[in-house]
């Protein structure tokens, strides 16, 4: 069944600006969120490196920074103040703008309906209206730098008391903080109307012969990721007009009574800030699985694509991914257990965190069982999807640790944490992202990406993004603490300090190699060799079409599916793969 608007939306724009600006079609679409997200990245990165810079040199003058932030930066000595403004926006900025959206709404934006078999989304003008949502989430963001007091320093977390109190509680808190939470808001109504979007797409939109167990993983990943969305990024919504509410209307939903900042007392009384916390992990624990999610459904597409084997388990691949978005939402409580909470709820959020880890060890183990006895294509897309499976996996383990209450009690505040978020969520996803790009530039775009130069990119971002990360958790069982600017002043610190010197020239030489890939991707816009309809002889429905697609996908033929997603040495086929919409080929 079709959603009427798909239909009436079909007819090509003729001005700019309804086909590149304001455009309905879910192929531009994808490519606005895709640019938006690196725009994102690129601003997110400089801010870790700044924040890098600071902690080798805290008592560095650099004549620019007092020019950019006379207060912040008064004398060119960044302030304690502003690196926490760097910390926050960092942190929401990637989080945000760049792993939850890139994944789901660039690339699932773009391939969803192809993949499925539509014209398009469910509701064109909804999908636009979210990305141009999405884009005022990301003005409103940037404008918290320029406003007085600047960014916020609360954390990409935004705890209470410190985040609800106003400019009181320090530089940053007023207007930077205010427009963050607005910021939020908008961005959680624009993920909304894409999670609605997404969810109808998959189930009302597939093309005949297309049941859901036909679908490719990534499809499965998009939609259970678009489920994760519309409850948790609700909840958030909820959490950030309540914390709006304390700020600008005297309401005490999460400011307790009798709190003293700056030797005033608060008119306050009733709030609890762990409700706020309760409220932002239940977002924020799916919110990893929202991050997460589409990179695996991205790795076992290119895993059973480059190494001509059907996924090793197509059900239970699906069902490791449904139970992670079922348990997703049971183990927040782990990210509290330094709040004081019952032990008895800690050991039972301890446990569904170990139960959590069962789905992906599944996944884990059918990734290998994919590749174990494959003839297996070593293209840049592999190589960044087996990386995507090496972060995975080395950033899990890590999370064990961590999922114990005892050991977190030591480990909370500590680079641990920092280490190991930032490989299982953070550079894992983005590996995800590469892998996905190279892999499908050549459909969106016509033209190939520079293998050559894409595989020197790999190998340098995978050594670079260990030499960052791992030496994290050797800091962290050091007790060396997380969130502070200058750890001179430490005693204990002053043997660590090589071990940041060493992370800080990996984060410089890691930065300073994605030039290769910005240079790879905007040179192979134009000068790119012509790619063929289907270069990686792969099976689903976007290469069954021209390179780019045209407007409706299609050509007005609507695809019929007989085969599943990863047909691949299919014995008695006449080549090494079938495609899903071969109906005299032989099926197994």
């Amino acid at each position: 069944m079709s959603s009427p608007e798909v239909h009436s939306a079909h007819h090509a724009p003729t001005s700019f600006i309804g086909k590149y600006v304001f455009s309905k079609d879910h192929k531009v679409i994808g490519i606005q969120y895709y640019f938006l997200a690196l725009f994102s990245v690129l601003l997110g990165m400089t801010l870790s490196l700044l924040m890098r810079f600071h902690m080798v040199h805290p008592d560095m003058k650099v004549g620019w920074f007092e020019k950019l932030w006379p207060t912040a930066a008064a004398g060119g000595i960044m302030t304690p103040e502003m690196y926490l403004s760097l910390m926050t926006m960092h942190g929401t900025i990637m989080v945000f703008f760049v792993l939850t959206t890139a994944p789901q709404s660039g690339f699932g934006n773009y391939f969803l309906p192809i993949q499925i078999g539509a014209e398009d989304m469910a509701f064109p003008t909804l999908n636009m209206l979210s990305f141009w949502t999405t884009f005022l989430a990301l003005v409103v963001m940037v404008a918290a730098f320029f406003v007085q007091g600047g960014a916020p320093l609360s954390g990409w977390t935004a705890y209470p008391p410190l985040s609800g109190v106003g400019r009181i509680s320090g530089p940053g808190e007023g207007m930077g903080q205010t427009l963050w939470i607005i910021s939020i808001a908008i961005f959680c109504g624009a993920s909304l109307m894409g999670a609605i979007n997404f969810i109808a797409t998959t189930l009302d939109l597939r093309a005949k012969g297309m049941s859901l167990m036909r679908m490719p993983l990534t499809c499965w990943t998009w939609f259970v990721t678009a489920i994760l969305g519309l409850f948790g990024f609700a909840v958030l919504l909820a959490a950030g007009i309540l914390l709006l509410l304390d700020r600008t209307a005297g309401t005490s939903f999460f400011i307790p009574a009798g709190l003293v900042v700056s030797d005033q007392i608060l008119n306050h009384k009733g709030g609890s800030p762990l409700l706020w916390q309760h409220l932002f992990w239940f977002f924020g624990h799916p919110e990893v699985y929202i991050a997460i999610l589409p990179g695996m459904g991205v790795t076992s597409q290119l895993l059973s694509t480059f190494s001509r084997k059907p996924i090793f388990g197509y059900r239970a691949m699906i069902y490791a991914i449904l139970a992670i978005g079922f348990l997703g939402f049971l183990v927040w409580g782990h990210h509290m257990f330094m709040s004081g909470m019952s032990p008895y709820s800690a050991f039972a959020f301890s446990v569904l965190t170990m139960t959590i880890g069962v789905p992906s060890a599944i996944k884990t183990f059918n990734w290998i069982g994919t590749l174990w006895g494959g003839k297996i294509r070593f293209t840049t897309a592999m190589m960044f999807a087996l990386g995507f499976v090496s972060l995975f996996v080395t950033g899990g383990l890590s999370g064990i640790f961590l999922g114990q209450p005892s050991l977190d009690l030591y480990f909370h505040d500590t680079y641990f944490v920092v280490g190991h978020f930032h490989m299982i969520m953070g550079v894992a996803a983005i590996f995800g992202m590469f892998a996905g790009t190279y892999y499908w530039f050549p459909k969106m775009f016509g033209r190939m990406m520079n293998e050559t130069i894409g595989k020197i990119h790999f190998y340098l971002t995978f050594l670079g993004v260990y030499a960052i990360f791992t030496p994290m958790h050797f800091l962290g069982i050091a007790g060396n603490p997380r969130r502070y600017a200058d750890f001179t002043n430490f005693e204990f610190m002053n043997s660590l300090m090589p071990v940041h010197t060493f992370m800080t020239h990996a984060a410089y030489f890691t930065a300073a190699v994605q030039l290769l890939f910005l240079f790879n991707l905007f040179w192979s816009l134009k000068k790119g060799a012509k790619a063929t309809d289907n270069p990686w002889e792969s099976t689903t429905l976007e290469w069954t079409i021209p390179s780019p697609p045209p407007f409706d996908n299609f050509g007005g033929h609507h695809p019929v599916v007989y085969h599943g997603a990863y047909e691949y040495s299919v014995p008695g086929a006449a080549k090494d793969y079938v495609m899903q919409t071969d109906p005299a080929a032989v099926s197994h």
